[in-house]
């Protein structure tokens, strides 16, 4: 492998999080913008569904809004636009695809919070935000288990795992062998 190759293997991996977080800064003024002070689309003209046992499980107990099913949607097909233009497709770009949408929203989410003048970092704690209904360690639940799965997908979709598998293969086949 070339030094170019190289250099470039391991760029794209570290540029794509910073990719993400420039994306979520965009996104998350644009919510600020539009949610004002009132986060979880509050005060929008937005449809409601305040609990279901889905919400729980999907949702992290918070209420589902015309105004997020929308702007997930939208954001998941903004994602999935590069593999439209150049027409290609696998299951290691999809991992890495499904990844970079939940590091996205967590991102997003605490920029959010951070650039948003009513409320500011002093003001990301449980009894200020009502909507993240599960915390641990001082941040929301969801943080935690999108950013864990996230980096093990980003991972997995970055390995070379083929070459181990038929490295395990191989052994596998020689040692039954003997």
């Amino acid at each position: 492998m070339t030094e170019t190759k190289q250099k470039s293997r391991y760029a794209w991996p570290a540029l794509l999080p910073l990719w993400i977080a420039l994306t979520a800064f965009f996104f998350s003024e644009v919510e600020i913008q539009i949610e004002g002070p009132a986060g979880w689309a509050s005060n929008l003209p937005t449809w409601r569904i305040e609990h279901h046992w889905l919400l729980d499980i999907f949702w992290g107990g918070r209420p589902l809004t015309g105004y997020h099913a929308w702007a997930f949607s939208f954001m998941f097909l903004v994602f999935h636009a590069g593999v439209f233009i150049t027409q290609k497709w696998s299951w290691r770009l999809e991992t890495r695809i499904i990844a970079s949408i939940m590091l996205f929203w967590v991102i997003e989410d605490f920029l959010w919070f951070i650039l948003n003048p009513a409320f500011g970092i002093s003001n990301f704690s449980p009894d200020k935000v009502s909507w993240h209904t599960h915390w641990f360690l001082g941040i929301p639940a969801d943080y935690w288990n999108f950013t864990i799965v996230s980096a093990i997908l980003m991972w997995l979709s970055y390995a070379k795992l083929e070459s181990k598998i038929n490295l395990l293969k191989q052994y596998w086949r020689k040692d039954r062998k003997v």
